[in-house]
């Protein structure tokens, strides 16, 4: 089984598109991870160059504007999750999007809708439709996403754990069926280490965070094991280290 890897876009946003891209292809990443509207940019142009260097790519989108009554918010998930599946050509799509969705104060029957929502404009658009786990969002923490897996068997995660392990404050040893579950629905990876206290450690490499490290290697390998036994050709993995406010940094 191949293991692709997508470079994301966040963090390069000020650079052009053409210069990162040929440094993606010559880093051999399979392609990138891209939030369109997380910056101005001709899409087309993007897609054309995408093509030209023979990158594949994936879509990381929240719901932009700000919309604080439930049914606006679904209006605006509708329409900017259907302009971004349609974000193609004859000759590329994206291979998939990882959404993040809700808020974390949503109730059950409006996480329903909203991946019901999320059901239908995959069906429509034959483009794959990811659930993020993300804090702020409905699938904020390990229990929360749990019940909604038991009931959805077609329910797909873009998993990233660091996520839980910081509203947990936790690695998860006591919800391991949670997790396992997670894994199994789980078909892409944000690959960020994170720690007890925050999303992102300041340098994975550090004795400091040896454990942390240590826990998310486990989670990605399961991941990788479990795409190998389900008999995948390829499996797909974001490697993050997100820019400041991400980032520690200081004046020296």
């Amino acid at each position: 089984m191949k293991i692709k890897f997508f470079c994301p876009r966040w963090g390069f946003e000020q650079l052009p598109w053409k210069s990162v891209l040929q440094a993606v292809k010559a880093a051999g990443y399979a392609g990138i991870e891209w939030f369109p509207y997380g910056e101005e940019a001709d899409h087309r142009e993007v897609l054309v160059l995408l093509q030209e260097l023979n990158l594949e790519f994936s879509i990381v989108m929240s719901v932009t504007g700000h919309h604080p009554l439930f049914e606006d918010y679904m209006t605006a998930l509708e329409q900017q999750l259907q302009h971004l599946a349609c974000l193609q050509t004859e000759a590329i799509e994206p291979l998939f999007i990882s959404a993040q969705t809700g808020r974390e104060y949503y109730s059950t029957p409006q996480v329903e809708r909203i991946l019901n929502s999320c059901k239908k404009i995959c069906q429509q658009t034959c483009v794959p439709v990811y659930q993020e786990t993300h804090r702020t969002k409905w699938a904020f923490a390990a229990h929360v996403v749990a019940p909604m897996l038991d009931i959805r068997k077609d329910l797909f995660l873009t998993l990233d754990i660091s996520h839980w392990f910081c509203v947990s404050e936790s690695y998860l040893h006591d919800q391991q069926e949670a997790v396992a579950n997670a894994i199994r629905q789980a078909r892409h990876i944000h690959a960020r280490v994170g720690h007890t206290q925050g999303p992102q450690v300041w340098d994975p490499a550090i004795p400091e965070f040896a454990g942390a490290l240590r826990e998310h290697l486990n989670n990605w390998d399961q991941y990788i094991e479990q795409r190998r036994m389900n008999g995948d050709a390829y499996c797909t993995i974001t490697p993050e280290f997100g820019p400041p406010s991400y980032m520690v940094f200081g004046n020296r």
